[in-house]
């Protein structure tokens, strides 16, 4: 090989390296939320990047394979570089890509990586083509990896991906003590954090309270005695069921209402919003805040009723001491 084939090639391994690390560094960087408003405004780029962030396996088996590929390029080409000049067979091969460590480490590692931390978007984006044409390429070498994964995973128990989240909620609870000790977060707020991390994944149905000890209003009960049920057992809001069928409900009373109307007929009956057991105690809670409603029925897989939860029960949890002291330990 000639020296403009040498030239070319640590050139090309060069740029590939430079690519790849900045990619990465970009990747991490950008902002998710405009990536996908890119997206939805039809950048079909934008679109590939969006996807490839709910697929991150994907990125990094590509980045990783691509990272290889560029050194063996730059080797291989240092190396023929040096057989033009003593010939083959030569000790200068094992010590001439020593020489190079440092050209290639700044315009192909450090420089990438500043130029991609400054402006991730905008790079991210101009490189997106050639990024995207690289995960076609590299499919087959990544279904690889991704198998292996999986093995893995299998292997440990644990996924690569869940540990990723420890990881990750770790961190969280790092910068929040960080926040806490500069004097940024308040206590309330601090522990309110806490408290949707340890909330997170439990399910709703851990929170419920069952039928058979819900004091519950029938729908033929008059304005006094469901007034008389909420004062006994100390409850703002009282669950109805069919006056010919217990355990039916059909809806819930608010006991704040009943007490400021001054009409003798009980109502207004709000509908009852129903909520998986499965479904996650924050995603609960967000569904109820967004409805506007004080009460909701869990039903489970077959559609059956297994209890209530109120939206207040669900705010205490947030900020319940043993629920973050138990997140703590399981952080640590």
């Amino acid at each position: 090989m000639t020296w403009i084939g040498v030239i070319l090639m640590g050139a090309v391994g060069l740029f590939l390296s430079a690519f790849f690390s900045g990619s990465e560094t970009g990747f991490y960087r950008a902002t998710r939320l405009r990536l996908v408003l890119d997206a939805l405004a039809g950048d079909r780029v934008s679109r590939g990047l969006a996807w490839l962030t709910n697929h991150p396996l994907l990125f990094v088996a590509t980045t990783l394979i691509g990272n290889n590929l560029a050194n063996y390029i730059t080797t291989l080409a240092i190396v023929m570089g040096t057989h033009l000049v003593t010939g083959p067979g030569h000790v200068a091969e094992l010590f001439t890509p020593l020489l190079f460590v440092p050209v290639f480490f700044v315009y192909g590692e450090l420089l990438p990586k500043n130029l991609f931390l400054q402006a991730p978007n905008r790079l991210l984006r101009r490189g997106g083509p050639l990024f995207l044409l690289c995960v076609g390429l590299f499919a087959p070498i990544t279904s690889l990896l991704w198998a292996l994964n999986v093995v893995l995973g299998r292997l440990a128990g644990r996924s690569p991906e869940q540990v990723r989240l420890t990881l990750a909620r770790r961190e969280l609870h790092q910068v929040l003590e960080e926040g806490h000790e500069a004097g940024i977060l308040r206590p309330a707020q601090r522990g309110l954090a806490r408290g949707v991390f340890a909330m997170a994944h439990q399910p709703v149905g851990r929170f419920t309270t069952p039928l058979e000890q819900l004091p519950r209003a029938r729908s033929d009960m008059s304005k006094s005695d469901v007034l008389r049920l909420a004062r006994r057992y100390r409850i703002a809001v009282v669950p109805v069921e069919a006056a010919g069928a217990q355990g039916e409900l059909v809806g819930y009373l608010r006991v704040i209402d009943l007490g400021l109307s001054k009409k003798n007929e009980v109502g207004p009956l709000y509908p009852m919003l129903d909520i998986a057991d499965d479904t996650s105690h924050v995603a609960a809670l967000t569904q109820m805040q967004s409805a506007n409603e004080s009460l909701a029925r869990v039903v489970n897989a077959k559609g059956q009723t297994a209890g209530v939860i109120t939206v207040d029960r669900l705010r205490e949890t947030l900020f319940h001491s043993d629920h973050t002291d138990s997140d703590d330990r399981a952080l640590r």
